[in-house]
């Protein structure tokens, strides 16, 4: 295939990244509260409708079946692969179980939306990238930390977009799509973990170039309007690998979920799935570990040690919450108050593997006055003591600075800021509902109809469309939930979500996430058994 007749065949393909993800997580969504709203979750949103009702009574069967070139199909645009001229014309559709259309239609869905992405990022480097005033303004330097190795994600994606169009066009019913993911996963994709993990420098070189360079800021201004980019933002191509990643996982998950059980496509859709887990797991760490050393850095300037000094920079240390409490005088007993000031402020950091308990003085400074192993707290919540006790809780440490147990009696500002502590300070504590981890029958869930930026460190960013068990909630509005897909924690405020009302739906998710991480699972089985023995 030509240079030129590759371009025009990406020309057809309607919608830019940004616009597929938006429409297709929310058709996610649409679809989910359809379910909900039933009370069969096995019945089919209008999405998965088969356009025969007939019965099929045998298995696919080989016969000559027209080909399809998806990039040169000028109504794939964002179609369904059961709408397409070619398969409605072949008479397909009457031969394939339900199930097997649903399969298509998952595996055409990760075909199309890389060619959306392709044409994104191909619109990134020679819409902006390659533009001549821009590349007068950007010093070479500069140039290289904001657009990274991107040519090199490019060719990555033209590359496995080829491979995944040839399967496509070998026959009408695609036989399968997560070996070429696979095989792209190992030998391709760590060009995305260089890529993601240039965020941080990326994003603060572009906040720089915008605030020192207003011919720059003209610039980017003017290429953002062009009809071309359909009123997208400079940024929001410049994160498209790293929102792609993360998005082929899902559809990855999507297409294990819908092959049969033990068979050979879902071993090689669990392999996919690993090595993509993989990777979206180093373009994580490769995101958090600039920032979490920087801030590191900057905590321990802060630090003066009134008891005997603790190192607090680690490779392996990371901040897990810090913020104001505050702290009740006098001994445990004295709950009345007779004074004014029955608490006063105290600060805490808390990282992974150690608290340490402060008071802020002068200077934006924090004088120590203890610390504590974090495997060695524990937490409890006070019985309700009326409302000069509200939102108080007992902190344990059982050893602290000076080898003894000590007991702070701490209020927090709400009820929720008093959650939040407890089960960062003490993960193991029993939240109010199980993980779907316990194989619990039942669970809370919840998803995502609103995106959200986590503020803080325990925070958890959602996505559109993800679902989330609910472990714990506060009465003012907070949530404190494990994501389905990945197993990640945090809290996010309650008015990010819709909760899932119907039992079968919820365990139709458990079921379905119980099958995408079995393989984790029984890994971390065999683990166990080795480190029992």
């Amino acid at each position: 295939m030509t240079a030129d007749s590759w371009r025009n065949l990406i020309e057809h393909i309607g919608l830019l990244y940004q616009e597929y993800r938006d429409k297709s997580t929310r058709q996610e969504i649409e679809t989910r509260r359809l379910q909900d709203s039933q009370t069969d979750p096995e019945e089919s949103s209008p999405s998965e409708e088969t356009p025969s009702e007939t019965e099929p009574t045998s298995t696919t069967e080989s016969k000559a079946a027209p080909q399809i070139n998806l990039l040169r199909n000028s109504n794939s645009r964002f179609n369904l692969w059961q709408d397409l001229p070619e398969i409605r014309s072949s008479g397909v559709l009457s031969i394939l179980q339900p199930d097997e259309i649903k399969l298509q239609e998952a595996m055409f869905e990760l075909v199309t939306s890389e060619a959306s992405y392709y044409k994104s990022l191909n619109l990134l480097v020679s819409h902006f990238m390659e533009n001549e005033r821009l590349k007068k303004i950007l010093h070479q330097s500069e140039a290289h930390i904001l657009f990274s190795n991107v040519l090199d994600v490019m060719a990555v994606s033209e590359r496995f977009l080829l491979d995944l169009e040839q399967r496509v066009e070998e026959n009408i019913v695609i036989s399968d799509v997560c070996d070429i993911v696979y095989q792209h996963t190992v030998n391709h994709f760590s060009v995305y973990i260089t890529y993601v993990s240039n965020q941080t420098y990326q994003e603060r070189a572009y906040k720089q170039l915008l605030q020192d360079k207003p011919a720059f800021r003209e610039v980017i201004s003017q290429l953002e309007l062009d009809p071309k980019c359909k009123g997208l933002s400079f940024s929001s191509f410049l994160i498209l690998p790293f929102q792609r990643i993360t998005r082929l996982k899902l559809l990855v998950q999507n297409i294990l979920k819908k092959v049969e059980e033990k068979s050979e496509r879902e071993t090689t859709a669990l392999d996919a799935h690993k090595e993509l887990e993989t990777v979206v797991k180093a373009c994580n760490e490769g995101v958090r570990k600039m920032s979490r050393t920087e801030q590191m850095i900057s905590i321990q300037k802060k630090l003066e040690f009134k008891i005997k000094s603790v190192p607090i920079i680690s490779h392996s240390r990371w901040l897990l919450k810090q913020g104001e409490l505050q702290q009740m005088n006098g001994p445990k007993t004295s709950r009345t108050l007779r004074t004014k000031k029955l608490f006063r402020e105290i600060y805490l950091f808390l990282f992974n593997d150690l608290l340490v308990i402060c008071r802020q003085i002068p200077g934006d400074k924090y004088q120590v006055f203890d610390s504590a192993p974090r495997g060695l707290l524990r937490v409890e919540e006070l019985e309700d003591q009326g409302q000069s006790l509200a939102n108080v809780f007992i902190l344990r440490l059982l050893e602290n600075a000076d080898d003894r147990e000590a007991s702070y009696m701490l209020k927090a500002s709400s009820q929720s800021e008093m959650k939040r502590w407890m089960i960062s300070l003490a993960p193991n504590r029993r939240t109010k509902f199980v993980s779907f981890t316990s194989r619990l029958v039942d669970c809370p869930q919840i998803q995502c109809v609103h995106p959200y930026v986590a503020q803080q460190p325990d925070e958890l960013s959602l996505e559109l469309a993800d679902v989330l068990n609910i472990l714990d909630k506060t009465d003012d509005g907070w949530i404190f939930g494990e994501r389905l897909h990945d197993q990640e924690r945090g809290w996010f405020p309650s008015s990010m979500g819709e909760e899932i009302l119907n039992p079968k739906i919820r365990a139709q998710n458990l079921k379905e996430c119980f099958r995408v991480h079995k393989s984790d699972d029984s890994q971390r089985r065999k683990l166990g058994s080795r480190n029992r023995q």
